[in-house]
């Protein structure tokens, strides 16, 4: 390692420090490590230094774990005073790198200052990336070297090479008003004074990042930006001013006026130049998807000539999409989709079919070729396709058959997409009919004469969109088919993806014959295991699909049918988990639903119980006279309020299994959107079955029915949530609606409307959705406490009359796409104590302070936190502490996310209070010399 005396060896060791600090990213270890890494770099030679340097680069955002950093940075910082320039290089480099913990430096600062005004070019390079670094983290710094690098730009005897690398340090200088107006006022007499390609292009772009950071001066920047864009006749000028544009027109939108977007359309329309056009299109695309195209379209006080002129925009885009150049008609479409999607003026109307036409232009021409460039033309058509269908459901039918017509001539790799954009288009609206299977079969049937990877992608894909259009159970011959030719052509991986889509699309018959099929192919005990348990679920919820209204006998045996098969495959379930795949959402999931059947089934026992039972006809007036409601639902004998109570123990336990969803859904970060609202849904069908039961039989009189209103029906994202919103919307009308007509409502039409519910939300095939099968998002937080005892079993030792300062210490670990779904602004942690056991004598104690619960929020910096928790511990004994973790997302959203943590602490009395307490017991008063030298002792 670091102590071998081969060069070799130590090199090696020092780049493997960025994988344990990944590995342990506390900073317990990184501290060490780095102390130890100074050292390398004090005493070795400039390799085993440039190799400390990329290690702290890479391990950037570890830096501020460092504990002991002014020993690190003196060990560092004593080889700037070396002879050789390249070690002072290396130093300037290292002191850039850790600016974000070190940014006040005095030191560091004047070093970085003398080494600008050294003769060695690589000491000087070394010291410009370093002012560069400062300045974006020191204002002091920023201030106090402007001037120097103002000089140096401006002095004749900088070379131009050097004056190029200096002009961006003045991107930084943002940190106060007067400083960014003195910096641009700097570039704006180098873009007059230095009129060369390379010149003009680095000042300009300086120029666009210190506008974007100091955020008043972009309206100028647009301006200056389209002047060079105009009037400049060179092309690489002409490029970067498109650049920087679209830089600015995806991070403030809200700042382009109408006239600039005119500008830019006008520049667009005059152009000779394809390039120069698509990137003027690009930025105009991107500012069609923002607020910047309702200012553009919105009406202008003034002439009538600006309001013509207005649409220019307009002519641009009609005029690109029927462009030869691909990338140009694309950008076109898009720009005619944005505005048809945002626009709800009537003059806009006909540019809806304007951008269908061009979409299906598009789509022939992409379709027919296999070129990567073709590829992303077809992804931003089908794209803008699902978009204009989304907003404008009338114009659905036409694109989906300009879809099915191209999908028989299009290349494979087309093919995929089209599917894909077919189904989403499927998944929003009701528009692929039972009669387009017939096609879809066929084509079906030509792929899987063929074995190709792309094929074998294909086949998944066109299933989707065959299971979709099918709303309904599939059809015999259907399943044949499918059957048949993943059988002939598919390997078992192709296999699960169909059969994983026909559980999400709720076709559990096929879904159960594929998964059967499977269990035979694979290698593992605990993939078989976990194909088993599909198995078992599909096969549960197929025993649902029979169920039929007024037929509750029926019902039940159903129900205890899919209850079997759930059993069987929860035990499945769990023998496929392991420790580092717990399938935890899994299990809590089905859990869930089996516990819902049970609920279910009881509460239809429940209502044929009160028909055997029937209440007598002056029920409802002894109810009344009684005052109790519940003496209405049967004789008044015990039998009946037996029966009654069950009812309410039945609404309590559907409340019982909301709350346990709510708790699902706060647990499971990284699950998406369909997933949560798919268990909101279940959710909403428990407290939807609880507020029936209170509305019928318990308390009608209170029950309001406004807060289970139905709402955000707009929005139904698939077929699934469509159907269960339609049985929703007509229990609550049921409710309702019976009890306007009979108040009180009589027994038989309230049990028939509570079973008939339970029915219909049965019916509706399960949705099994994407995070019941794979995890896209992957956050977990590690917790490290302080003071923590060698053996977890082990308490640590406290004086009863003291406090416990206890350190709590996270990091946040991502998986392979950090943040794709939702992300973490802060954390929160918990702290409780609660006694276990207790030790000594029952003697007085004071009533403060006897129980801790505190909570803290955190925001991680660099997936890093830390923070303190003072605790109390005045009674004698055996505490336990947990310190329970939850996270919340950029929305305010509170997730049950964990972990817990556990550690044991045993309060112990102080030595002078129990010396205090042996002599009281004893009779005997302690001495003034032994309390006095006791008190001594304390302090």
């Amino acid at each position: 390692g670091l102590r071998s005396g081969k060069l070799g060896e130590q090199c090696e060791a020092v780049v493997r420090f960025p994988r344990l600090f990944q590995k342990y990213p506390f900073p317990i270890l990184i501290n060490s490590a780095f102390l130890k890494l100074a050292d390398v770099f004090r005493v070795g030679n400039n390799f085993l230094r440039l190799c400390v340097l990329k290690v702290t680069q890479q391990s950037e955002k570890h830096l501020e774990k460092i504990l002991n950093v002014d020993e690190f940075v003196k060990r560092v910082f004593s080889v700037i005073h070396s002879n050789d320039p390249v070690a002072r290089a290396i130093t300037l480099r290292m002191l850039g790198s850790m600016a974000s913990i070190i940014p006040e430096r005095k030191n560091a600062h004047h070093s970085i200052r003398q080494s600008l005004d050294s003769h060695d070019n690589v000491e000087v390079e070394a010291a410009i990336f370093a002012a560069a670094n400062f300045s974006a983290q020191s204002k002091d710094f920023a201030v106090g070297i402007c001037n120097k690098i103002s000089e140096m730009i401006q002095g004749l005897a900088t070379p131009v090479d050097l004056k190029l690398k200096l002009i961006p340090i003045l991107q930084h200088m943002h940190h106060d008003a007067s400083l960014a107006s003195s910096s641009r006022q700097l570039l704006q007499q180098l873009v007059t004074s230095y009129p060369s390609t390379k010149m003009v292009i680095v000042t300009l772009h300086t120029f666009t990042l210190l506008a974007a950071s100091s955020l008043v001066d972009i309206p100028k920047q647009i301006q200056l930006l389209l002047q060079y864009l105009k009037n400049d006749p060179r092309k690489a000028v002409k490029r970067l001013a498109i650049q920087d544009l679209k830089l600015l027109a995806n991070k403030t939108p809200h700042t382009w006026s109408r006239e600039n977007i005119q500008a830019l359309c006008e520049s667009a329309l005059n152009t000779p130049y394809d390039s120069l056009k698509m990137g003027m299109l690009s930025v105009l695309s991107t500012l069609s998807g923002t607020i910047a195209i309702k200012q553009y379209f919105s009406s202008a006080p003034g002439a009538a000539a600006t309001t013509a002129r207005s649409f220019d925009l307009v002519k641009l885009a009609q005029e690109c999409c029927y462009h030869n150049n691909r990338g140009i008609a694309a950008h076109g479409v898009r720009i005619l989709t944005n505005i048809s999607a945002s626009c709800q003026e009537k003059d806009l109307l006909p540019l809806e079919q304007d951008a269908v036409f061009g979409l299906e232009a598009l789509l022939v021409l992409c379709s027919q070729d296999d070129s990567p460039g073709a590829q992303a033309t077809l992804k931003i058509t089908l794209t803008c396709m699902v978009k204009l269908v989304k907003c404008r459901p009338h114009l659905s039918q036409s694109v989906v058959e300009s879809l099915l017509t191209q999908l028989h001539s299009a290349q494979d790799n087309a093919r995929i997409l089209m599917c894909h954009c077919l189904a989403a288009i499927a998944m929003q609206l009701p528009v692929l009919a039972d009669g387009i299977l017939g096609d879809l079969m066929d084509l079906y049937k030509l792929i899987g004469q063929s074995a190709t990877d792309k094929k074998q992608e294909l086949l998944v894909s066109l299933a989707t969109v065959i299971f979709v259009s099918s709303q309904k159970a599939l059809s015999t011959e259907i399943k044949t088919v499918i059957k048949q030719q993943l059988e002939n052509a598919s390997n078992g991986w192709t296999a699960y993806r169909i059969a994983r889509q026909a559980s999400r699309m709720g076709n559990h018959d096929m879904a159960r014959e594929l998964y059967q099929s499977l269990l035979t192919q694979v290698a593992s005990e605990h993939f078989y295991f976990w194909l088993n348990s599909l198995k078992e679920f599909s096969h549960a919820e197929q025993c649902l699909t029979g169920l039929q209204e007024d037929n509750y006998s029926s019902a039940l045996s159903c129900i205890a049918e899919a209850l079997k098969s759930y059993h069987k495959g929860i035990a499945s379930l769990t023998a496929a988990s392991t420790p580092l795949n717990p399938l935890s959402f899994q299990c809590g999931f089905v859990k869930l639903r089996i516990d819902l059947l049970q609920a279910f089934s009881q509460l239809i026992c429940t209502c044929n119980s009160l028909k055997t039972s029937p209440p007598p006809a002056i029920a409802t007036t002894i109810a009344m006279t009684s005052g109790n409601d519940l003496q209405r639902c049967g004789r008044i004998s015990n039998q009946v309020l037996t029966l009654s109570l069950q009812m309410k123990h039945s609404m309590e336990e559907f409340r019982n299994l909301a709350t346990r969803y709510g708790d699902l859904y706060q647990s499971s970060f990284d699950a998406d959107s369909a997933t949560l609202r798919n268990v909101e849904l279940q959710q909403q069908s428990c407290l939807l079955i609880s507020h029936a039961i209170e509305a019928l039989i318990l308390d009608p009189e209170s029950a309001s029915f406004q807060e289970y209103s139905s709402n955000g029906t707009a929005h139904v994202e698939s077929e699934y949530e469509r159907r269960m919103m339609s049985v929703f919307n007509h229990v609550l009308e049921e409710v309702e609606s019976l009890n306007r007509k009979y108040a009180p409502v009589s027994y038989l039409a309230s049990n028939t409307c509570l079973c008939n519910a339970v029915i219909a939300l049965l019916k509706v095939p399960l949705s099994f959705q994407r995070y019941f099968f794979q995890k896209l998002q992957s956050t977990s937080i590690k917790l490290a406490l302080s003071p923590s005892p060698r053996n977890p079993a082990e308490p640590i030792a406290v004086q009863n009359n003291q406090q416990l300062a206890l350190k709590v210490e996270g990091v946040v670990q991502h998986g392979s796409k950090p943040g794709l779904f939702r992300k973490i602004q802060s954390v929160c942690l918990n702290v409780s104590s609660v006694l276990q056991s207790k030790s000594g004598q029952d003697y007085k104690i004071p009533i403060d302070n006897m129980t801790n619960e505190m909570e803290q929020r955190v925001e991680p910096h660099n997936d890093y936190f830390s923070t303190q928790f003072l605790l109390n511990f005045v009674i004698l004994g055996t505490h336990n502490i947990t310190v329970e973790s939850s996270v919340i997302d950029s929305n305010g959203i509170v997730w049950k996310t964990g972990p817990k943590t556990t550690i044991f602490v045993k309060s112990l009395e102080d030595p002078y209070s129990q010396q205090v307490r042996l002599q009281q017991q004893q009779g005997q008063p302690p001495s003034q010399q032994q309390q006095q030298r006791t008190a001594y002792s304390r302090f």
